[in-house]
């Protein structure tokens, strides 16, 4: 493979630290690499060096004569006065860029819910950096450096980004570059991972799973300093190998040796003991939506919402922009009252969202951490029996990243990350039995979202989670519903279904537009048809009792002995086989009403 660029002895520091040492490195053709490592270790600074857009204090980077680098960093250099036509494909004539197959995919996959004539100073944060990602990429670029590029971008987007990127940057054509911290991203796209850590660039084959597994066969042989982190790493390895979606089957995987690492590692939940604990808090009633329905004026967000939420319920919530996502939450909360149909809560529910903002920490503003965490109950309890353990908000703090050091820093000098980090354990130590989370993984590096799903791990209680980040919605919950044209549906299939539940509500504009009657696809003729739908009729009969007998299943825990750990276990194998049976039922209503159409 021809080489693109490399760094030689590349140095770089600060007044108050050094960021790299002597750093050397090569990029070749081909290479779509992934760097990672803790926020402000350095890695949108190599990013830039290599990138050309940043100086290193000594050493030097070459590039081949005559590649070309595009760049998509943090900065927002769009001028206000600007329309999205001009951001992107400036003075070229409409039959050029319209014509142009690429520029049509950047266009469609970035940009379709946006005026084309609309001023980029009319519009939010998170459209500008998507006009920003589709001006790089109308472009011709051998080599592309990436900062953050799936942030403000939903799950259809990083998707349809995942695959534009592996087909235009393939084995024979240019490199890419990526820092994110979006794990799914990162395995989905890299073919090599960069870990930035301690003034070094330590890299390895792989994406990001096949990362987590060489850097726990690294982290075996290391200091007793590195415990923590090994462990982590190993239970985050158990994971991926054991019951990641899509996962399981990845080429790089060394499986025996993976399996050898995670031999001793037990199921990330024990799903038995928090549902018990759940139950115990929150006995049967948590939080029924009973047919609601919310309009405000003459738009409907949602209707025909039937949701009876169960105790130690883990669910992942997904919807596009504007969806009604917000308004669900809020309706759980309490903070949205249904315009039709009512809310029923448990009389012992107490609900806590950790929203995008970061009201918890505003009275604090001036305050040091110390100052914050005093005033706070001296221990919390994590896990339920004999695992159960008390733990001070400092060791919690410390779990979660702080140093003994930053104890004494004021909330308002803490980066966004830690301030995240900080409103979650204000969250956590009110000790709610249902917490929301609203998008959590904002200003997370993938080490600190690692430490997050080990404390949700074991956090007992009702757990409801809307996040753009597949990979972490994917590993703290147990189920994902999804906001589809007003209405909530289950996901059987997961993420998955649901971006293909999205393109065929995308088709449908396009068919209607066109004025297709609706007919029998697929060679359907009209008796086929028939016994199609008659099938689908009685799917749909089969679910509803299904799903009304595991609710009942869910809510009768409450009466169960807490500590007839045997008899819960055949309970909730019970409820896992209708729960199996159901999600067959489900996949068979969706092949069945794609053919009917």
């Amino acid at each position: 493979m021809a080489h693109l660029l490399g760094a030689e002895a590349l140095q770089l520091e600060y007044p108050t630290r050094v960021v790299f040492d002597s750093v050397t490195l090569g990029i070749e053709e081909g290479d779509r690499i992934g760097i990672v490592g803790r926020n402000g270790d350095g890695k949108s600074s190599l990013l830039g060096m290599l990138a050309g857009i940043k100086e290193p204090n000594s050493g030097r980077v070459t590039v081949r004569g005559g590649t070309t680098i595009g760049v998509l960093d943090q900065a927002d250099t769009l001028g206000d006065g600007l329309t999205i036509s001009q951001a992107v494909v400036g003075d070229t004539p409409e039959h050029e860029w319209a014509g142009d197959a690429k520029v049509r995919d950047v266009i469609d996959g970035l940009l379709r819910d946006l005026p084309w004539d609309a001023e980029i100073g009319s519009l939010s944060g998170g459209q500008r950096r998507r006009v920003s990602l589709a001006k790089l990429l109308t472009g011709d670029w051998d080599v592309i450096a990436l900062d953050e590029p799936t942030n403000h971008l939903d799950v259809e987007a990083i998707t349809w980004l995942a695959g534009h990127l592996k087909k235009r940057w393939s084995p024979n054509s240019g490199a890419l570059m990526v820092v994110t911290h979006d794990r799914w991203f990162l395995d989905e796209v890299c073919t090599e991972t960069w870990e930035v850590h301690d003034r070094i660039v330590e890299p390895f084959e792989g994406g990001y799973a096949a990362y987590i597994l060489q850097r726990v066969e690294r982290d075996r042989m290391a200091a007793a300093t590195e415990a923590k982190r090994q462990n982590l790493a190993r239970k985050e390895l158990a994971w991926l190998r054991r019951g990641a979606p899509a996962r399981t089957a990845k080429p790089k995987f060394r499986i025996d040796a993976a399996n050898e690492l995670i031999a001793d590692v037990p199921e990330i939940r024990d799903k038995i003991s928090l549902q018990s604990l759940a139950v115990s808090r929150l006995g049967k009633d948590v939080v029924d939506l009973l047919d609601v329905g919310v309009s405000y004026g003459d738009k409907e967000v949602l209707r025909d919402v039937e949701w009876r939420i169960a105790p130690g319920e883990r669910t992942g919530i997904l919807g596009v922009n504007g969806a009604g996502k917000s308004t669900l939450l809020g309706l759980i909360s309490g903070t949205v009252e249904p315009t039709v149909g009512r809310v029923k809560r448990g009389t012992t529910v107490k609900v806590q969202t950790l929203t995008q903002r970061l009201d918890e920490l505003d009275q604090h503003w001036n305050d040091p951490v110390r100052v914050v965490i005093s005033g706070l109950r001296t221990s919390y309890t994590m896990g339920n029996g004999s695992k159960a353990q008390d733990l001070t908000p400092g060791q919690l703090l410390e779990r979660l990243g702080f140093s003994s050091a930053q104890l004494s820093t004021p909330v308002k000098d803490l980066s966004g990350g830690q301030q995240r980090r900080l409103q979650l354990l204000l969250v956590l130590l009110d000790q709610p039995n249902v917490l929301i989370l609203d998008e959590p993984t904002n200003d997370l590096d993938t080490d600190m979202l690692a430490a997050i799903e080990d404390l949700l791990d074991s956090w007992s209680g009702t757990l409801l989670v809307v996040s753009h980040d597949r990979y972490f919605l994917e590993r703290v919950t147990d189920q994902q519903f999804a906001i589809l044209g007003g209405r909530l549906r289950h996901l059987p299939g997961g993420v998955d279904e649901y971006l293909r539940l999205r393109q065929l509500q995308d088709a449908e504009p396009s068919k209607a537009s066109a004025g297709a009657a609706k007919a029998a696809p697929k060679g359907l003729d009209g008796a086929a048809l028939r016994t199609a739908q008659k099938e689908v009729s009685a799917l749909e009969r089969r679910i509803q009792k299904l799903t009304e007998q595991v609710d009942a299943a869910k809510h009768s825990l409450a009466d169960h002995d807490q500590s007839d750990y045997a008899g819960l276990g055949e309970k909730m194998k019970a409820i896992g086989d209708r729960e199996a049976e159901i999600e067959e039922l489900e996949l068979r209503w969706f092949e069945l009403t794609e053919e009917i159409g």
